[in-house]
């Protein structure tokens, strides 16, 4: 694997988890469901305002007396301790800057006299220790810089070690799986119990990391559901755009309300 290869895992890898990081919150308070609807609809078919979570406190600092979804739960803290743990270990190695900088990383002190002091970073969350290993992984901020007065200093940080990029990749990579895994979102194809509403063909869910989930009838042709055929011509199809209407079609199976 090449360096420049190494680098783009790992910056995609850590850029996946923070962008999945507030859906994983959800989740823990919301009850574990096997496959339906798909998790990336959860925002669009609730009603509150429970999605305001940039603000809560990091997942290892904070309670949760009554998580509705312990295997959301458990890969949430997994993940941290990932991240964190890979955030201490590059600090250690290639930090130079003074502890006062904001840009530092500053490990836990259980010594410390107050619960801020002995979080250290960690207060500040999932996203910022992802942005600052990103910013490792890219050896950012690894040049002499000047001052006002023109004076030179060293560098807050070195370059990183290539055995600590590959160490960073594995750790991104593994986090980035338990998250994918615990919202449903890696590569699978699941059967749902559920006919098609139009035609009682059977009906599977494809999810992937890389994209929205789709839903296929294998009526294919002989379905009369309002969504087009597969290029194959053997399966029709719902699209990100069309999977709220097939949710509501098939709740209304379930009451036994005919489909129009």
């Amino acid at each position: 694997m090449s360096y420049a290869q190494a680098v783009g895992e790992t910056v995609r890898a850590l850029r996946v988890i923070r962008g999945r990081w507030a859906d994983l919150l959800l989740a823990i308070e919301t009850p574990p469901a096997d496959h339906w609807p798909p998790r990336q609809l959860a925002h669009t078919m609730r009603d509150d305002d429970e999605l305001l979570v940039e603000d809560r406190a990091p997942l290892v600092l904070r309670e949760h007396p009554a998580p509705l979804n312990l295997g959301a739960l458990d890969a949430g803290q997994a993940v941290e301790r990932l991240v964190f743990g890979l955030a201490d270990t590059l600090a250690t190695a290639v930090q130079r800057t003074e502890q006062g900088d904001p840009r530092a990383w500053l490990s836990p002190d259980p010594a410390a006299p107050d619960s801020h002091r002995a979080a250290g970073s960690r207060r500040h969350g999932l996203h910022f220790a992802c942005v600052w290993i990103e910013g490792r992984v890219l050896d950012e901020d690894t040049a002499p810089e000047t001052a006002l007065d023109g004076a030179i200093s060293a560098p807050p940080y070195e370059v990183l070690p290539l055995h600590l990029l590959h160490e960073a990749r594995r750790t991104a990579r593994i986090a980035e799986a338990r998250v994918l895994r615990a919202l449903g979102l890696d590569q699978r194809e699941t059967p749902l119990p559920e006919p098609c509403p139009w035609c009682a063909g059977d009906l599977t869910l494809h999810s992937a990391p890389d994209g929205p989930p789709s839903v296929t009838c294998s009526g294919g042709r002989d379905c009369s559901a309002p969504v087009p055929l597969d290029g194959a011509g053997r399966a029709r199809v719902w699209e990100w755009d069309d999977l709220l209407a097939l949710v509501a079609s098939l709740a209304k199976a379930d009451e036994h309300v005919p489909i129009a």
